[in-house]
Parts: C-alpha cells; structure tokens; sequence
C-alpha cells in the first residue's frame, strides 16, 4: 500500500500570472524573509488531504465527480491582499477572491462527501491563493504596508470550468505538482 500527498485545487489561469507576479514584485521590495509561491503552483485550495492510500483514489475521485457534476462552471473575480492569521502577526500573505458564495458551496458540498469517506471536516474554509510565507519577522512593517496598499488590488477575472486533484512532491526547492485527475464543472 503506497500514499501519496494529495489536494484538491482551482488552477489560476495563466492570463493572470503576470498580475500576481507584479504584486509578489512589491513585496520582494520589503527586503523581508518570504518564500515565495512559484507562479506555475498558484491555485486555490480546496481541500487538503495529506497522505494518502492510492488504493482509496477511486472512491475519492468518484466522490468528487458526483459533487461536481451538480455544479456548471463559474466566473471569480481575484481581487484583495491579506494575510493569515492577521497582519500583527504574518505567516501567510494572500491574494483574494470576492464574492466567493459559489465556491463556498462547491466546497461544503465536496467537504461533506470527504467527512463521509473518513477525512477531517475543514473547520474554517478561506478562499484564496498563497503568494508567500514569511519566514522571520524580518521587515514586517514593510510588508504590513504592502499588504495594505494592495488591499483593494483587482487582479482580474477568470472563469472555473474544472477543479484538479493534485499530487505534492515535498523538495528542497519546494513542492512538485502533478495532476492527477481533472473534474470538468
């Protein structure tokens, strides 16, 4: 019996790469301690699973096919900056997404179905895409500054017609992502 580290993500599309990489250009500025999100792994997260047993991929991949099927594909508007769990205390920095009520659903939907099969309930579902990790405390005012400029920041929009189910390979460069399951909407 072999794992795998697996989630489940909405891809950014790749239109609005450049508009991110901009953004991660400013805070690369504040000369502070963040590892950076590479642009080819920007996506939002819809569930994180963990390790894994690949022989229970079938039952999952069904689960979220019968979710998926009940949804049509939807437009989302990336928009905002933040950080998690606040910006007096950065671990995380963000770029948001407004009016998320359709992934909300999608993502109580699917969530139910992985309560079913024996994964954790989400306890806080936040929708958004990691752009970076801070580090140290390093220049944290700066990039609290940053984070403030670009708090109203309109990324742009995108339509979501799939959702992928990932593998994660842990490197020292950082993680590998493939796909191994695409869900049409």
């Amino acid at each position: 019996m072999s794992q795998i580290r697996a989630f489940l993500a909405i891809d950014l599309d790749d239109d609005l790469k450049p508009k991110i990489n901009r953004i991660i250009k400013e805070f690369k500025k504040t000369d502070a301690r963040i590892k950076y999100v590479e642009l080819t792994n920007l996506h939002l997260t819809l569930k994180f699973f963990g390790d894994i047993d690949t022989d229970g991929l079938d039952l999952l991949e069904e689960a979220i096919s019968n979710v998926v099927s009940q949804f049509d594909s939807f437009k989302i508007k990336i928009k905002g900056c933040g950080a998690f769990p606040n910006t007096n205390r950065i671990k995380v920095i963000w770029v948001g997404i407004d009016d998320d009520a359709i992934i909300n659903d999608l993502h109580d939907s699917l969530d139910k179905e992985f309560v079913r099969l024996g994964f954790d309930e989400d306890r806080k579902f936040s929708t958004h895409l990691t752009i970076g990790r801070m580090k140290s405390a390093k220049s944290k005012n700066k990039v609290k500054s940053t984070i403030e400029e670009f708090g109203d920041v309109e990324v742009g929009e995108m339509e979501v017609a799939h959702i992928t189910l990932k593998k994660s390979t842990l490197t020292p460069a950082g993680p590998i992502y493939e796909d191994l399951k695409i869900f049409e909407l």
